[in-house]
């Protein structure tokens, strides 16, 4: 079958690439070094022009260090390492580098996008030009619901026997999330709604599985909504999420779904990890801002 009797101690070169895709997301928020993952092989690893690993085997790896930086999510540093290969139902040891995974910094010139979710829903691309910076106008929360599973076509169709032209921010901003929540009711045919304040009280404390369902249903939509943006416009300079409805969300993000919604392109996912997502918590970031346009403007510098 053209299998190769494989050494007690196998030597693989140095500068030898072992790809490997994880089988369960690592996260440096969660998990501390130490922390064992498995993987498949994802490329034939051949010595002499024998291959020794083939694609598909399994192996396991531990996470040496990680450092969570500032972001929400996105190009955040690890430092993985494999030390076992299942080879043909042998186990095998394995020493190898450790291998870093830091995000890259973007260029001064790179795009950003800021993504607002409070009362309303918007969002401004930022662009900067020499020592100028451009934020063009936009009213992203009219732009239609982004619909990819039957339940977010049933919400479509929800919100469309109650309004005229369904958008985004139907679903992301204050009122958006209660009508999810009053949705989430007829669905069940049970339940009462309540005032967002409400929900996410019932979220924290978690005496309503129906306040997780409806951030879950908003994250991903967030996330969809974040997602199509981002190829529209390629911020590799980063997403902000600013807003009082997003700051509530901010620490059920990653758990509701977010992170997999916006990644969720088909063949484009890998391109995705690109966008770092940042949630901005600064009370003073808006004012701040205008002190910098004002700061920019011809007279100012005169």
């Amino acid at each position: 079958n053209g299998a190769v009797d494989l050494p007690a101690v196998l030597t693989l070169t140095a500068g030898t690439a072992i790809r490997v895709r994880t089988t369960a997301n690592i996260d440096s928020r969660k998990h501390r070094p130490g922390h064992e993952f498995t993987a498949v092989v994802t490329e034939d690893v051949a010595v002499d022009g024998a291959v020794l690993v083939v694609r598909g085997t399994m192996a396991k790896g531990r996470l040496s260090s990680a450092h969570t930086g500032r972001q929400l999510m996105g190009s955040a540093y690890l430092r993985l390492e494999l030390f076992e290969l299942n080879i043909d139902g042998v186990t095998r040891d394995l020493e190898t580098d450790a291998y870093g995974l830091p995000g890259q910094p973007a260029s001064p010139q790179s795009a950003r996008l800021v993504i607002g979710v409070g009362t309303g829903m918007n969002a401004a691309p930022v662009f900067r030009l020499d020592d100028r910076t451009l934020v063009p106008p936009a009213e992203a929360g009219h732009v239609a619901i982004p619909v990819q599973t039957e339940e977010e076509l049933r919400l479509l169709r929800y919100i469309s026997r109650k309004h005229d032209g369904p958008s985004v921010e139907h679903i992301l901003s204050g009122r958006g999330f209660e009508r999810v929540y009053a949705w989430l009711c007829e669905e069940d045919g049970a339940g009462t709604p309540l005032e967002a304040a409400q929900i996410m009280a019932a979220m924290d404390d978690g005496s309503d599985p129906r306040a997780r369902r409806t951030v879950e249903v908003c994250a991903r939509m967030l996330g969809r909504v974040c997602s199509n943006l981002a190829l529209t416009l390629l911020p590799f300079g980063g997403i902000y999420l600013i807003g009082g409805v997003a700051r509530h969300f901010g620490p059920h993000l990653l758990d509701c779904g977010f992170a997999e919604a916006f990644a969720d392109r088909g063949r484009f996912r890998d391109f995705m990890g690109q966008f770092p997502v940042s949630l901005v918590t600064d009370d003073y970031a808006a004012l701040t801002g205008c002190a910098r346009h004002l700061s920019e403007m011809p007279e100012a510098r005169a």
